[in-house]
């Protein structure tokens, strides 16, 4: 346990990138294989035992802490208020034990501490809890803390994590990050699969690491003629990968899970493939015509791991196909876009299903003429437009040159801030969760949260107002007096049955700080209903 405190020390303390990496090669390098498999699960962001496993609640672990320690429940709550993270109040309020018990090294701790106890009897888990208290000290006793609530953040991703990996085996990242895909578990065997030089059984049956786009933010034309890119539409969808090889396939979405069983339609085209071929495209809902159906309809798909014939005729799907990145067994991702290109074309019309086709191609004699076509998206049902050059090999993660996002401007609305709760990591001592509402009638009624778009002047200034403004509060959160005003900005509103202002907005964030208007000019709900889909 002292060697991963060791290291997520280093983590915490370092601001810059290198640093944070330098820390994990030097962790990976040193460290057990039993303990660096453990590492490796938590710093991907995945919880001891997977979500089912419960060790402790955080209810749980403050009254633990409270009946132990003989600290009123009313100043654990109080301390966690202004701490903003639970795992370092506990640490914090705690004394130090007089003597440390001998370290145990993090495999033992998890394998033979806390695994053994999930989903005991409470009073097992609080012992084991609480003994850990009683011994650890405080650098230790934080870590442990964090791995029970599952909060281990650190500012390291998963993509740094995969480049520390590759940096102290020698195996290139991309295979790495391709092995990483789908279900692991942290094991010596798992982390001596990842870092092996050799072909492995399972690499045959991995999707690939997913290329991503960037945003598009300076003018179009400092990418040159037109001519040298592909334009296609940014489908509002599932991103996935389609793969067959022989009698296997599978549908693997880019948050690496197989969707076996929830859109059988797909996978029996996939079945019929005239060649073995792994594909990445877009899932969409896709009932008639030239549009897709809203993003809302596709998530009454997502939920339903065997959707029955009814949902399968309320809301049909189809795979919109924009790169091939394997053939017959090859792998295709480092010859130029346009090949690629021009072999998916190919194999979909020799296939000739419906509902795997390929994503079309823009045609546009101008960047100018590409922005009139990006001003008429919404109305089409998509984001704007994806621009891909035609020269570019497929890549892994968001590298920046080949591949562009350039969405069209935001909808907005002005709302007002009701609740507001705590962040995370660095910002868990100050309120930067907010939830926002608009009029109905006369009552404000909750539509959107956010937790991005203001400077750190602002969150200052406005946790301060938080804090003294606050009429009740329910667990982490405030509701707060009814008055700032805030420009929202979000991609597009649908009907949901699931929210209580029958609205749902997608990816929603602040765009400024409206000082200039009183809370009774903020929008309607109806002026939401009216741009719903």
């Amino acid at each position: 346990m002292r060697r991963f405190t060791e290291l997520f020390t280093r983590l915490d303390r370092s601001t810059g990138t290198g640093d944070k990496r330098a820390a994990l090669v030097d962790y990976f390098r040193d460290a057990p294989p039993e303990d660096a498999a453990w590492a490796l699960w938590l710093l991907a962001g995945e919880k001891i035992g997977g979500a089912k496993a419960r060790i402790a609640g955080s209810a749980e672990l403050r009254a633990w802490f409270a009946e132990e320690s003989g600290t009123p429940a009313w100043l654990v709550d109080d301390s966690y208020d202004a701490v903003g993270d639970l795992a370092e109040t506990l640490a914090l309020l705690l004394d130090d034990p007089l003597e440390n018990a001998a370290d145990a090294p993090l495999h033992a701790w998890i394998e033979q501490r806390v695994l053994p106890v999930a989903n005991a009897e409470e009073a097992t888990r609080r012992a084991m809890v609480v003994e850990a208290w009683r011994t650890l000290p405080f650098a230790q006793r934080f870590v442990f803390n964090k791995l029970l609530t599952g909060a281990l953040r650190v500012g390291v991703s998963r993509g740094l994590v995969q480049q520390a990996l590759a940096e102290a085996s020698g195996v290139d990242i991309a295979l790495i990050a391709q092995r990483m895909l789908g279900d692991w578990s942290p094991t010596p065997e798992l982390l001596q699969r990842l870092t092996s030089r050799e072909a492995q059984p399972g690499d045959a049956a991995s999707p690939y690491p997913f290329f991503l786009a960037s945003p598009l933010e300076a003018d179009p034309e400092t990418l040159g003629a037109i001519g040298d890119w592909l334009l296609e539409w940014k489908w509002d969808g599932i991103r996935l990968q389609l793969i067959r090889r022989a009698a296997d396939t599978a549908l693997w979405s880019r948050g690496e899970e197989r969707l076996d069983g929830r859109f059988p339609e797909i996978e029996s085209a996939l079945a019929t493939l005239p060649r073995d071929a792994v594909l990445d495209g877009e899932l969409l809902a896709w009932r008639d015509g030239d549009m897709p159906m809203p993003f809302t309809a596709l998530q009454t798909r997502i939920q339903r791991r065997k959707p029955g014939p009814k949902t399968l005729a309320d809301t049909p799907v189809r795979v919109l196909a924009y790169d091939l990145l394997e053939l017959d067994g090859e792998d295709l991702r480092a010859r130029p876009l346009a090949e690629r290109r021009a072999l998916l074309q190919e194999l979909l019309a020799a296939h000739g299903d419906p509902r795997i086709v390929v994503s079309p191609r823009i045609e546009a004699a101008s960047w100018t003429d590409a922005a009139a076509l990006r001003g008429g998206s919404r109305a089409r049902g998509v984001e704007g437009l994806m621009l891909k050059r035609l020269a570019a090999p497929y890549q892994h993660g968001r590298k920046r040159g080949d591949w562009w996002k350039w969405k069209i401007d935001p909808l907005t609305i002005d709302a007002v801030l009701i609740y507001a709760q705590a962040g995370h990591g660095r910002r868990s001592t100050l309120y930067t969760d907010y939830t926002f509402a608009v009029w109905d009638g006369e009552a404000l009624v909750p539509v959107a949260k956010a937790y991005s778009g203001l400077d750190d002047k602002e969150i200052l200034q406005l946790d301060k107002w938080i804090r003294g403004h606050t009429t009740e509060r329910f667990g982490p959160v405030r509701a707060v007096t009814p008055h700032h005003v805030f420009e929202l900005g979000f991609e597009a509103v649908n009907r949901s049955a699931r929210h209580k202002s029958g609205i749902a907005v997608r990816f929603p964030r602040i765009l400024r700080w409206r000082h200039d208007k009183p809370m009774q000019e903020a929008d309607r709900l109806e002026t939401l209903q009216a741009l719903a889909r």
